[in-house]
């Protein structure tokens, strides 16, 4: 197995700002994730080989679209093991997230990935979106978690007003295959980009990155 130093030239093929303390974190993802998959099934076991091209590569691509201001608010919806907000939460030390998820094991397995990174800027929260009512956010984001229409319902309640970045305040999530009819169902004009316009690796083909701004 490659040393995940070296599976990092993945992540540095695309993004080449990141700190040598960003690398250090990112390089420690592996086996974080590798030591509690085998307690708590947070990734498939297929994929954990690849987690650095199925997983850390594809939630960075939010911010290749989005380029979040020091000091924003970020909700991950549904969160499972910490993807996108984990790789996320390392790309933008100054953006606060918070990873919410219904199933409390997986937010175990995020609390201990971001301690063993010291990653400082993410905090969890046992519960569902739409039962969160004294917090909002500028973005909420999301990974194969619900159809737009649900994640758009649970979102819009938790954005805030202001606009202070540089794209409008709202849903960004990542999603795969033929998106017409979501995207018809649930009431919403995304924007719509190709993961694969972005990354060329053929994992990439016909994954998508929707962006449905509130304002």
């Amino acid at each position: 197995m490659e040393k995940s130093t070296e599976k990092l030239e993945l992540i540095t093929r695309y993004f080449d700002d990141f700190t040598p303390a960003q690398l250090a974190q990112l390089a420690g993802l592996e086996a974080a994730y590798q030591e509690w998959n085998a307690k708590i099934n947070v990734v498939s076991r297929k994929d954990i080989d690849q987690i650095y091209l199925h997983h850390v590569l594809h939630s960075l691509s939010i911010a290749a679209i989005a380029n979040f201001k020091p000091g924003a608010e970020v909700i991950d919806i549904g969160c499972g093991g910490g993807f996108p907000s984990i790789p996320l939460a390392i790309f933008f030390p100054e953006v606060k997230f918070h990873a919410v998820d219904s199933i409390g094991k997986k937010l175990k397995v995020v609390e201990a990935v971001a301690e063993g990174a010291n990653i400082k800027n993410i905090t969890t929260q046992h519960t569902r979106a739409e039962e969160i009512k004294n917090r909002k956010f500028d973005f909420a984001i999301s990974r194969a978690v619900a159809p737009l229409k649900e994640l758009w319902t649970w979102s819009k309640p938790l954005l805030k007003k202001e606009n202070r970045n540089e794209i409008n305040n709202g849903l960004i999530c990542l999603k795969g295959g033929d998106l017409h009819q979501e995207i018809f169902e649930s009431g919403t004009r995304p924007k719509m980009m190709s993961v694969y316009d972005i990354f060329s690796e053929d994992f990439f083909k016909e994954k998508y990155i929707i962006y449905v701004k509130k304002n």
